[in-house]
């Protein structure tokens, strides 16, 4: 049984989709510590037809030791400004109506929790995408909290039954082949592949979020994408 993990990111580019299609089962990492300037709560979308910018979920401020599930969003977060920026970047893309529908689910979902609201919005995003891989939230699998990294991996793997483990291509310098082996775990790491498609310009900006790809592509379409990649073993 293969078992793949991450954080939960704010709609997220299409490589964490295809980790999460790829796996048997899925773990969110909602309560590990929250990193400034990542992608839990941040993602890259087009703005002007031509270039990108960073569309955020604003935060209330909070130590830098707390973990995703203890951050909230902030008062100042406005869906409907949020909404708007979305409309003016993409309201004459191919599946603007099908897109926006999505975002404005994810949006104005009144949960302040961050990892409670990033929750509700992989679940909408891999129901749209058709992705039916179970889901489990690390929070809720009574982990020892003195395991760090690896160890932690192992000790989810053992409790749910799995002997292979996929991670992001970016996890090579993290883990190591040879000691997952003597747990009796297969390591592998997925690298997506040229996820190439037709954006408003000729200049393709590539990684941006789902968003981008959902705008520009019927389901069939992402679907096939969600297959673009390599599992290095």
């Amino acid at each position: 049984m293969i078992l793949a993990d991450n954080q939960p990111y704010f709609i997220p580019y299409i490589g964490y989709w295809q980790l999460m299609n790829a796996a048997d089962i899925y773990v969110v990492a909602d309560n590990v510590q929250y990193i400034k300037h990542g992608w839990v709560n941040r993602n890259r979308i087009l703005t002007n037809k031509t270039s990108e910018m960073m569309l955020n979920l604003e935060l209330v401020k909070a130590p830098f030791t707390s973990k995703i599930n203890e951050r909230y969003i902030a008062d100042e977060f406005n869906a409907g400004k949020k909404l708007n920026i979305i409309k003016g970047s993409y309201c004459k893309a191919p599946f603007f109506q099908e897109g926006m529908r999505l975002m404005t689910d994810i949006m104005t979902c009144p949960e302040r929790n961050l990892a409670e609201f990033l929750i509700h919005s992989i679940c909408c995003i891999r129901d749209y995408l058709g992705i039916t891989t179970p889901m489990y939230r690390e929070s809720e699998l009574d982990l020892n909290p003195e395991y760090r990294c690896e160890e932690s991996v192992y000790e989810v793997c053992q409790k749910l039954g799995a002997d292979t483990y996929y991670n992001a291509i970016g996890g090579q310098i993290l883990y190591d082949k040879e000691q997952f082996a003597e747990k009796g775990i297969k390591l592998g790491f997925l690298r997506t592949g040229d996820v190439h498609y037709r954006q408003f310009s000729r200049d393709f900006i590539p990684n941006l979020s789902i968003l981008d790809v959902i705008m520009f592509n019927p389901k069939e379409e992402i679907q096939r994408m969600l297959h673009e990649y390599t599992i290095i073993l």
